[in-house]
């Protein structure tokens, strides 16, 4: 009979993984073009400015999450799992291929930005409702006793997709020029993903509903008013509010620091090249992603709440030290330039009658096999240099870093340590959050502090970290980079506090 049961499983977890999994894949292109996007649907005049408002377009999605949570978590427990996430899936799908067919700012101006922020919307709202679906689904065909190791394999999907969204990328700038890449070819990761939500789709169609949830509607035990019985009701919001405030606020974070944030923080901050910073994220996930599954296991052996207290904790207190060793790999002011191989070239780009950019390509390289390319851009009107708000001439510059083999090793083993914390955090989590409330109203009790967690508080992290270090390194204070950090290790702090004195063992046997 066991094994019967676990071989129905593995066909429930592939058909909830793929559709999940995709899912984030379309969520998280977004994020991993934010670079390239900022300069195709925002003014072009600032591009600090453009980066933080597609920065902040990219946080709009998360911030409906929570919204999609109630609206599809309702759904979910009121016509059941299967047919719910079913739309959520379409629903994503369709707005990720549509971004990809948005013309640019420069074709249809303010009308850009506005289509790019509704579909951002729809996506937020369908992930808000997909990953509490297929969660309690595979929960809910799990058998006693190991829910923590089944639905750990539904933790790996948001990863996975990281990964995908990734590598999808790195092959269509492999196979496409520069120009052509920056041009149309940034495109074409969108309108991959239709491919496979259709293949998704054909998969979940033929899925039968959860037999829990079954059982229930046939026996007419399921909820009228899911929304009134998990948060109108003072037990069960006590529950929500411990979810939130003791468990997804801190995985969020740790989440999003230890993979988007990393990100952006190698391409933006320390300047590597692009398509390094993929390769090295790919191969740090890689190697991150099976401890999903052992800690996921390991929850049902020892328990859900020190696993995912540990990781919060190690994140607080390593989260600084390690990005300074980050920031210190690639810092140029640490290694030796060879001067007589420096070359500058420079050109001039006209806008129009009035304006011109003066621009000089600097190549520098570096006795450690480093190399780097400078561009500096002097904005020119009417025969005189543009001066911005404070009196000083407009210049923007650019650092791109091509660096050596041990520096990108050691890269990757730091943001290794970051993923390992991230799955310490975010493996157990989906079956301690189902643990927590009865069938009738699960979907919708643990889809909203699951996504007001990480959609709220993770999803805000690269935008307010952003916004940290800028402002940081405008004020002059040498150590700017580590600036951001503050709001994943303030938030994680909270939650662990929290989560240590409030979060009691029996919760994980209350509705097993």
């Amino acid at each position: 009979m066991k094994e019967k049961s676990t071989k129905g499983i593995w066909k429930v977890i592939s058909a909830s993984s793929m559709g999940t999994m995709i899912e984030w894949y379309d969520f998280y292109i977004f994020g991993s073009l934010a670079v390239v996007i900022s300069t195709k649907f925002f003014p072009s005049d600032n591009p600090t400015a453009a980066f933080l408002s597609t920065l902040a377009t990219f946080a709009a999605g998360f911030v409906v999450r929570p919204f999609g949570a109630l609206f599809f978590g309702r759904l979910g427990d009121l016509i059941g799992r299967k047919y719910t996430f079913m739309v959520t899936l379409l629903l994503m799908g369709g707005a990720t291929f549509l971004i990809g067919c948005i013309p640019s700012y420069e074709s249809i101006g303010f009308f850009a930005p506005l289509l790019v922020l509704v579909l951002r919307l729809l996506q937020g709202l369908a992930l808000g409702g997909e990953y509490g679906g297929a969660a309690t689904y595979v929960a809910e065909h799990a058998p006693a006793g190991q829910k923590g190791y089944w639905t750990s394999w539904i933790q790996t999907t948001a990863t996975v997709g990281l990964f995908i969204s990734l590598m999808v990328i790195l092959i269509t700038k492999s196979v496409l020029s520069k120009e052509a890449f920056d041009e149309w070819g940034w495109r074409v990761p969108f309108w991959v993903s239709i491919i496979m939500v259709f293949v998704s789709y054909m998969i979940r169609k033929n899925m039968d509903e959860s037999p829990v949830f079954a059982k229930a509607k046939s026996e007419g035990k399921t909820s009228t008013n899911p929304l009134k019985e998990s948060f109108g009701n003072k037990y069960n919001l006590k529950f929500v509010l411990l979810a939130l405030f003791g468990a997804t606020m801190g995985q969020g974070v740790v989440w999003y620091t230890g993979q988007f944030y990393a990100m952006n923080f190698m391409k933006t901050v320390m300047g590597v090249d692009s398509s390094q910073v993929d390769m090295s994220l790919g191969i740090a996930l890689i190697f991150g992603t099976p401890f999903f599954i052992v800690f996921g296991w390991l929850s049902d052996k020892i328990g859900r709440k020190y696993i995912m207290m540990g990781g919060m904790l190690l994140a607080i207190l390593l989260y600084r030290p390690i990005y300074k060793a980050m920031y210190q790999t690639t810092d140029l002011a640490l290694k030796t330039e060879i001067v007589e191989q420096t070359k500058v070239v420079p050109s001039i780009k006209e806008i129009d009658a009035t304006k011109l950019d003066s621009i000089y390509t600097t190549t520098k390289a570096y006795v450690d096999g480093t190399t780097v390319e400078e561009i500096k851009t002097i904005h020119i009107e009417n025969g005189k240099v543009l001066v911005d708000d404070k009196g000083k001439d407009k210049v923007d510059t650019k650092v791109t870093k091509t660096i050596n083999s041990s520096d990108r090793w050691m890269l990757i083993f730091l943001v290794f340590i970051q993923v390992i914390f991230v799955t310490m955090v975010y493996g157990p989590i989906a079956a301690f959050l189902v643990e927590m409330f009865p069938v009738k109203i699960r979907y919708t009790s643990m889809s909203l502090p699951y996504h007001v967690g990480n959609g709220i508080f993770g999803g805000l992290l690269p935008a307010i970290s952003t916004y940290f270090v800028t402002s940081a390194k405008d004020a002059g204070n040498p150590e700017f980079y580590l600036e951001g950090l503050w709001y994943p290790i303030g938030i994680a702090a909270v939650c662990f506090v929290i989560g240590m004195i409030y979060i009691d063992k029996k919760i994980n046997t209350l509705h097993d």
